[in-house]
């Protein structure tokens, strides 16, 4: 067996055992996101940060999004992908009807903590983490293979990293040109 398989198989042994545990799971990878944009929305109101550079965190976030939900959907329409629970008899918690690869989730929230971790290190270390738990989270839930989200974070890395040096770059542009 593959280490993708071995992995799933791994991962998602540890659905079914518990209320207590899958419902951990269910949190993780369902509640989890909608938390750490709360925290985001946090972050940029209350760190005390400059108007230019909260606009420039938004809008870095904002076309770093845009851009995830539009690779993964091009992504998925080259390679669809059953998800794991439609091939394999395994604890299903969660179900979802799209393609699994890559996962929309993992490329979200590693683009989005990139994005951060860019301009705050501390913020960004603890985005990293909540896109790590919730990228496990729907593996164990058994919707999305490890490969998906391990292309998800790759695709997310390089998304996040695109989003911030490229607009760093226009509002440097834009900067430069006012003060000219």
């Amino acid at each position: 067996m593959n280490l993708d398989l071995t992995l799933l198989f791994s991962l998602n042994s540890l659905a079914g055992k518990s209320n207590w545990l899958d419902s951990l799971i269910i949190f993780l990878a369902e509640y989890l996101p909608y938390l750490v944009v709360l925290s985001i929305i946090f972050f940029l109101w209350s760190y005390r940060l400059s108007r230019k550079l909260q606009k420039q965190i938004l809008l870095t976030l904002a076309f770093g999004l845009i851009l995830s939900l539009g690779v993964t959907s091009f992504c998925r329409f080259l390679w669809p992908r059953p998800r794991p629970f439609l091939s394999f008899p395994i604890n299903n918690l969660l179900t979802e009807n799209s393609s699994s690869f890559p996962s929309r989730h993992a490329t979200i929230f590693f683009a989005l903590a990139t994005i951060v971790f860019s301009f705050q290190k501390k913020w960004g270390l603890g985005l990293f983490l909540a896109a790590f738990l919730i990228s496990l989270a729907r593996v164990a839930a058994g919707i999305h293979y490890p490969s998906d989200i391990l292309g998800g974070l790759i695709i997310g890395f390089l998304i996040g990293y695109l989003s911030f040096y490229s607009l760093r770059y226009l509002f440097e542009l834009s900067t430069s040109s006012t003060n000219s």
